[in-house]
């Protein structure tokens, strides 16, 4: 493994879910870095139909908990970032859209980079669409796929329960426990 290995798996273990934020602004570096990470992510055939809209005003924050099925956290979070597809209709050979998948392994980036910053995230996907688009001016041909709030965590839940690999991995064959 290259050097910062232990480090990345730290974050990853570290990773939390955060609804409980510090009123305190996100730093301009610090949101910089988060978005570069999404930036930096694979996509498919290397489209890079993503697009984020940054979201620090404390209005259309509280409108968005609103349109987020009333989830009042995401109001208390200093920074809500709406991921969106500019092209949510392209299919993938394999028959899998690449909206939701492209942006999942961005925001994935967003959350890993946000957590060695000593920042807290939450994936929202409770949440009304064409809301969103009217409170955002978001076009009616893009597509929201997710909200992400961001900043520093004022809680520190405990680790949710995870399966064991052996209940998850396969070798070689659906359903074939074993080593590789």
């Amino acid at each position: 493994m290259c050097d910062g290995s232990e480090n990345l798996f730290e974050v990853i273990a570290a990773r939390r879910s955060i609804r409980k934020y510090k009123p305190d602004p996100v730093d301009d570096h610090a949101l910089g870095h988060v978005l570069e990470a999404a930036r930096l992510a694979p996509s498919a055939n290397n489209r890079q139909d993503w697009r984020f809209v940054v979201v620090t005003d404390e209005h259309r924050r509280r409108r968005l908990a609103t349109a987020a099925n009333n989830q009042a956290f995401v109001a208390g979070a200093p920074v809500v970032i709406a991921c969106c597809s500019v092209e949510p209709e392209y299919i993938m050979r394999c028959g899998m859209p690449t909206a939701p998948i492209d942006l999942a392994i961005a925001i994935d980036h967003m959350t890993l980079a946000a957590a060695a910053l000593g920042l807290g995230s939450c994936w929202i996907g409770s949440f009304y669409p064409d809301q969103v688009r009217e409170i955002l001016d978001i076009p009616e041909s893009v597509g929201v796929v997710e909200l992400l709030t961001l900043g520093y965590p004022d809680e520190d839940p405990p680790a949710r329960p995870r399966k064991a690999l052996s209940e998850i991995v396969y070798y070689n064959t659906w359903g074939a426990a074993g080593t590789s």
